[in-house]
């Protein structure tokens, strides 16, 4: 059963000032199941005011009840793993393994921060006086306006708000409309959990009408935003006009090395799981993959026999390993980009078009024969598609990983110690993974450079950005 999904304000579940809805649609099936509430200005004025109020009291609140607090929401979410699940599948439509993976994992990240939130720690500076005391004191940054996207809806989500919770700021939450009822469930959790009217509101709507209020409003001490690089640069344009904190997780384009002595097997197998993991909509899925001259028919086709078994169908499905995309724009866009490909040149080794005429599936789809003038080797195509290309020396394979304006995740294989070392320096990204897929764990930074964005989601770095540093210089008396 999928449940229609209020709007959080203040301490209660509201449909709405304007009663104001949009429908929910099933990618698996393309029907309607649920409808969710839509916010419009007197229902953000009502957060805004909520927020402040409730900042007011939360950055006074010991740091030992925020982790306290986490910790419960933590316990909670746990115990509610295949409910929500079912609940995603539904409305997102990644197979049920991955939807109770992403729920459980958001345990993880709440216990996370729990712990961070008792780890603000300031410091003392010797001074160049007598009976002077030099304190830097960490202090939450204020209310903060957080933009989440749809295709992980709770794992997005979770770390900004954790982060939030955990540093003693409040936060409004502007969930995804695609996938709004995982993210409500979310939040019940924190609700439950003890966090304190006003601390933390939940609203739908149009993003750039919701974005463009709340961003410049003087309430608002942060904003945080995962999405596209477009509008990620739009919002952070709006945030530097009214000098606002911002943390900006991007769009990517991620390379993916093969060198002639890596094990292919184990290349092929982690970067293809990694590559369709949620139908390729993942911002660190690999997307260039750039083998040497050496294993590349190796590689094509090991890769290429892996795309033609994988089981595609409905997430609830127990035997599905890929499930639909979210919705017809991005059935659209990917047999755009395989027809831009194909008309330079590409050939097809597997896949290529849309699955039925029900539903938003695609087939994964492997390319060969890729040069620069295809879109797909310039526009980041967050779907099952993996262009393959073959490349001579280590120089020109960098060249070609650096080349375009992204820097969020990139990956190699090779058993060469040496090139480990070479390839992970000359990488221009934020986060990169080698011989395995070592990102995305709570512990570690998650972030992007260049276009990609910049601030961490991730590790101790995820706190620092809802802090204020405040130094306090005192002479005794």
């Amino acid at each position: 059963m999928y449940p229609d999904v209020s709007l959080h304000i203040n301490g209660q579940w509201t449909k709405g000032a304007e009663g104001k809805t949009e429908p929910v649609m099933n990618p698996a099936t393309g029907e309607k199941i649920g409808s969710f509430a839509c916010a419009t200005k007197p229902d953000l004025d009502m957060a805004l005011q909520a927020a402040d109020d409730g900042f007011k009291v939360w950055k006074k609140t010991p740091a030992d009840t925020r982790y306290k607090t986490l910790r419960k929401a933590a316990d909670i979410i746990r115990s509610r793993a295949d409910d929500i699940a079912k609940i995603m599948v539904q409305e997102q439509g990644k197979p049920l393994m991955e939807a109770k993976g992403e729920t459980l994992l958001a345990g993880d990240i709440m216990d996370w921060f729990g712990e961070e939130a008792r780890r603000t720690y300031g410091r003392v500076i010797p001074a160049r006086g007598e009976n002077i005391y030099q304190l830097v004191v960490k202090e939450p940054v204020g209310p903060v306006a957080a933009f989440t996207p749809w295709n992980f809806p709770i794992n997005q989500a979770v770390r900004k708000v954790s982060a939030a919770i955990a540093a003693g700021c409040s936060i409004i939450l502007k969930g995804p409309e695609d996938t709004p009822a995982s993210c409500a469930e979310l939040v019940k959790c924190y609700i439950e959990a003890g966090v304190p009217q006003g601390v933390l509101q939940l609203v739908y709507g149009n993003p750039a009408e919701i974005s463009s209020y709340l961003i410049p409003h003087p309430v608002i001490r942060k904003i945080t935003f995962t999405g596209s690089t477009p509008v990620g640069k739009q919002l952070a344009s709006l945030a530097g006009l009214h000098m606002k904190r911002i943390t900006m997780e991007l769009g990517g384009h991620a390379p993916a090395i093969v060198f002639e002595d890596a094990n292919v097997d184990q290349a092929v197998k982690v970067l293809f799981a990694n590559k369709h993991r949620n139908a390729g909509q993942v911002c660190v899925a690999p997307t260039r993959f750039l083998v040497h001259e050496k294993v590349y028919g190796d590689f094509v086709q090991k890769y290429t026999e892996s795309a033609k078994k994988l089981k595609v169908g409905d997430g609830l499905d127990k035997d599905t390993r890929m499930g639909p995309l979210v919705g017809p724009r991005r059935v659209d866009a990917m047999e755009a980009i395989v027809s831009d490909a194909v008309q330079k040149g590409a050939k097809i080794e597997a896949g290529g078009k849309r699955i039925g005429n029900k539903g938003s599936f695609f087939e994964p789809t492997v390319l060969t024969n890729i040069n620069h003038d295809m879109k797909i080797m310039h526009e980041e195509p967050f779907g099952p598609l993996s262009p393959i290309m073959p490349f001579t020396s280590f120089d020109k394979v960098v060249e070609e990983a650096n080349r375009l304006p992204y820097g969020l995740a990139a990956y190699a294989y090779t058993s060469s110690a040496k090139t480990a070392a070479a390839i992970g320096a000359a990488f221009e990204s934020g986060m990169v993974s080698i011989n395995h897929h070592g990102l995305a764990l709570p512990e570690v930074p998650f972030g992007g450079v260049k276009d990609s964005g910049y601030g961490s989601e991730g590790g101790s770095e995820a706190i620092e950005s809802y802090l204020n540093t405040k130094f306090i210089s005192q002479l005794g008396l």
